[in-house]
């Protein structure tokens, strides 16, 4: 018998009772960062609907391509901060491409419309 399925966002949570339930629309995004959270895991995953989905219209692009994503290993969040209905989330998200191990690090904006978290635009340092 094989062993529940951690969620990628590393909450320690299995999938099914964490990240999943938001991506499949059982459940909304309470925080900034568990919608940065779920995001990640839908990198890892290649869920490029939910990504458009949580994406504000005004920055959203029309298509989302994953194919060419690299291996996302690990997700370390900084910090995190939301006031009234926007938030900033500091992460680096680590991944492997080809034999090579290396991460990204973004501070992300969001914005809260209609009681829904969504994700606004970052800057990657």
């Amino acid at each position: 018998m094989s062993s529940p399925e951690l969620c990628p966002c590393g909450s320690q949570k299995e999938y099914q009772h964490c990240c999943q339930l938001l991506h499949n629309g059982h459940a909304n995004a309470e925080t900034p960062e568990q919608l940065m959270r779920s995001r990640y895991s839908a990198f890892v995953k290649k869920l490029s609907q939910y990504l458009l989905k949580t994406w504000h219209t005004s920055t959203r692009p029309m298509t989302l391509d994953l194919t060419d994503s690299p291996d996302w290993v690990g997700l370390q969040v900084v910090s995190s901060a939301a006031h009234g209905d926007k938030g900033q989330v500091h992460f680096r998200a680590f991944y492997k491409d080809g034999g090579a191990t290396g991460f990204m690090e973004e501070h992300s904006e969001f914005v809260r419309e209609n009681q829904q978290w969504l994700y606004l635009n970052g800057k990657v340092s």
